[in-house]
């Protein structure tokens, strides 16, 4: 075992060296005082009172039921089992750990030299505190309903002790305990009842009183301090969306400072309230994962699977606080620091501008937590260390508002020179710009220039189309009003030809002396007459209708035949197509179509049909002549294709529709073909100007433009209904 003879002499110089003996010998001493005091009969209390709190740990005794007579001196008690009270519950199982009265004992005497005393007592349950059998003390109530019983721990309440001096005291303590599992969490020394004496001038000056005084101020500044942090950085994330940090730090402020207040109340109340002290634990944890979470945003980092797992051991943290011990929720703290500095390294080594500032804060606090861990678990005796919890809450949020505002002055600073460097860009080029302005107006003047000679020329051809479709238009009146007279002109020269025949037979007769004949042939001179003088008040009648529709009062409307209107032009439109039609003149078959009428002959009011209507005769009837020429252009080029058993058909129709609640009516004329129809792409466009299907030189694209003016013009509507390869129809929609 040993390799040498060195190793030998050096471990007995270690273990028989005199510190060592000092230690074993401290160790065997408090081990057999600690012994002896279990086997006493009567606690003695001496003048250690007068500088210090003593417990009174050993020396009692209990017994499970309930006797009123047991808090009194002369029961005999040597049947009951010894006990320690600074224990858990869990390290004795003969006590019942639920609902149940169980009795204390101790039998304890006093110098004479000391002066009033006063206990303490820290209990996890309920209790009535009786002295020679006379109940002195009730803290909460006792009672072997479970129902009734009321928890209450006056912690650092000093309580009066009248001891008899030099004496035999009997101090008994009635007690039961309704919530074992619940009640773990508050003893601070982890014991179900502690009982602690001292002189009552000691203890209105002892350190447990100032230190509980001190954190409860403490308590207050943190309070007010996140409360305020909590305030201007919500004011932050509202002014300015874009960092949602600031949003998130403002909750785990108001968070925290939530579940502080309601432990603070809780505590600083005796009757300890379940459900407050597992809203503030929970709070406490969510507000430690927040602040984790703020520096993962707060260095751009995603969140992985070490923040997941933080959250688990937060779950876990919330049931051990409660029910178990606080220090499993200082381990979770320290793990949360831990983190949290592991996200600062990484900042720190993508140079990250003041992460040193949270690394700093995060660094102090993991080092107090660590102290605090260690005291919790007894390693170290700090006592005081607990005052400064409050202040040790405050490190990291003022060291993450720290660097909050340091890079907000950063981003400030680095705002500040780029609007100085823009200044100076501004300053330097406005020269460079005035020039180019310079340069630009002259292409303006260039450009306007150019464009209004552009406009002139623009509204020149303008000029020029709307010239042509109206000499188009009036050519295609002129060669149906050609047409129209054409006839009764035939008449009148066939009819005077012959009526010359006839007079020189007349002549001849009356020189050979046949009077009857003369005057037979006279007879048909007279009837010839009277045809030529009908076929010319035909033709007159024809002038005088042109000449009324081209007077220059054309500007007026007038009450005028919808139905006689539309037939006129059907007619002026068909003969002046037949007209300029060439096969006719090369003796071919030439453009025929079947023309059908649908005119409303119904009676309205006191009239036949449709009546007049107010309108311009001259621009309605230029409206429908060029509606039906379109029709018959669009039959005769369906006709050129030589399809099979097609019949070219134009359809013209009035129709008067009365409106409701005496509002007038409605007039509709439709000209209707079955013709190719219009294409889709190309419907929304007919009616703009200078737009035409038809091929080079055939149109100028402003007669649907004009006829859609007018009939806006009389208040109306036009509107087309089209079906690719069957046909179109243009309805035209007028006010009466």
């Amino acid at each position: 075992m040993f390799q040498s003879k060195q190793e030998v002499n050096l471990l007995f110089s270690y273990l028989f060296n005199p510190a060592m003996l000092k230690y074993c010998f401290v160790f065997l001493l408090f081990f057999y005082s600690d012994i002896s005091a279990q086997n006493c009969g009567v606690y003695k209390l001496n003048s250690q009172l007068n500088s210090s709190w003593v417990k009174l740990d050993s020396c009692w005794k209990f017994q499970v039921g309930d006797n009123p007579d047991w808090a009194k001196r002369e029961v005999n008690d040597s049947s009951w089992t010894p006990i320690r009270l600074f224990q858990d519950l869990n390290e004795l199982p003969e006590i019942p750990k639920t609902d149940g009265i169980i009795w204390f004992r101790l039998r304890l005497s006093k110098d004479s030299l000391l002066n009033q005393l006063v206990m303490r007592i820290y209990q996890t349950g309920s209790s009535e505190i009786y002295l020679n059998g006379k109940r002195i003390h009730q803290l909460g109530v006792v009672s072997t309903n479970p129902d009734l019983v009321e928890y209450y721990n006056p912690r650092i309440r000093s309580l009066s002790l009248p001891l008899s001096n030099n004496s035999e005291n009997v101090l008994a303590i009635r007690w039961t305990n309704k919530h074992y599992f619940y009640a773990k969490y508050y003893d601070y020394w982890r014991s179900f009842l502690t009982v602690w004496v001292s002189t009552n001038d000691y203890a209105a000056e002892d350190n447990m009183v100032k230190n509980q005084q001190l954190f409860n101020n403490r308590i207050h500044i943190v309070i007010g301090v996140l409360s305020i942090l909590g305030i201007l950085y919500l004011a932050f994330y509202f002014f300015f969306r874009v960092q949602k940090v600031n949003l998130y730090f403002s909750i785990a402020c108001f968070v925290f400072t939530a579940a502080i207040d309601i432990l603070y109340k809780s505590f600083n109340s005796y009757a300890r309230i379940f459900w407050y002290d597992a809203f503030s634990s929970t709070l406490s944890v969510v507000y430690v994962l927040l602040s984790i979470y703020c520096i993962y945003l707060m260095f751009n980092q995603k969140v992985g699977w070490i923040f997941k797992t933080m959250l688990v051991l937060g779950i876990i943290t919330i049931p051990v606080l409660l029910f178990i011990s606080e220090t499993g929720f200082y381990i979770f703290i320290c793990l949360g620091l831990i983190e949290s500095i592991r996200i600062n390294l990484i900042a720190l080594k993508n140079k990250k501008e003041g992460a040193w500032i949270v690394f700093v804060g995060f660094a102090l606090s993991l080092l107090f937590w660590i102290l605090v861990l260690l005291t919790s678990t007894f390693v170290l005796e700090l006592p005081t260390l607990y005052t400064y919890i409050p202040l040790a809450f405050l490190i990291t949020p003022i060291s993450q508002a720290i660097y909050l505002g340091y890079t907000f002055g950063i981003t400030s600073q680095s705002l500040r020179q780029k609007l100085q460097e823009v200044e100076t860009l501004s300053a330097e080029k406005q020269q460079i710009l005035s020039e180019h302005n310079i340069t630009l107006e002259k292409q303006v003047l260039e450009r306007t220039s150019e464009l209004n000679q552009s406009l002139l020329n623009l509204k020149s051809t303008q000029s020029q189309l709307i010239q042509s479709e109206k000499m188009a238009s009036l050519g295609e009146l002129t060669a149906g009003i050609a047409h129209e007279i054409q006839n009764p002109l035939n008449f009148v020269n066939n009819f005077s030809e012959v009526n010359k025949e006839l007079i020189d037979e007349l002549q001849q007769e009356i020189k050979t002396g046949k009077i009857d004949e003369a005057i037979s042939i006279s007879n048909d001179i007279k009837e010839n007459e009277e045809k030529i003088n009908h076929h010319g008040k035909r033709a007159d009648a024809i002038v005088k209708g042109m000449l009324q529709h081209s007077r220059s009062s054309y500007s007026q409307k007038e009450p005028t035949d919808i139905n006689a209107l539309a037939d006129e032009y059907l007619r002026l439109a068909y003969h002046g197509l037949r007209a300029k039609d060439k096969s006719l003149s090369a003796g071919q078959a030439g453009f025929n179509a079947t023309l059908k009428t649908d005119y409303d002959e119904s009676l309205s009011a006191d009239e036949a049909g449709i009546g007049k209507i107010n309108i311009i005769p001259q621009d309605i009837g230029r409206v429908i002549l060029n509606l039906i020429t379109n029709a018959f252009y669009a039959t005769n080029e369906k006709k050129k294709l030589v399809l099979k058993n097609y019949d070219p058909t134009v359809t013209i129709k009035t129709l008067k529709i009365p409106l409701s609640e005496g509002r007038g009516a409605e007039v509709f004329i439709t000209v209707k073909d079955n013709g190719n129809g219009i294409p889709p792409k190309v419907l929304d466009k007919i009616f703009q100007p200078f737009f035409t299907t038809k091929p080079t030189g055939q149109g100028t694209g402003l007669g649907l433009s004009l006829a859609y003016d007018i009939v806006i013009a009389h208040g109306g509507e036009l509107k087309v209904e089209t079906k690719e390869g069957e046909g179109s129809e243009f309805i035209i929609k007028l006010p009466v």
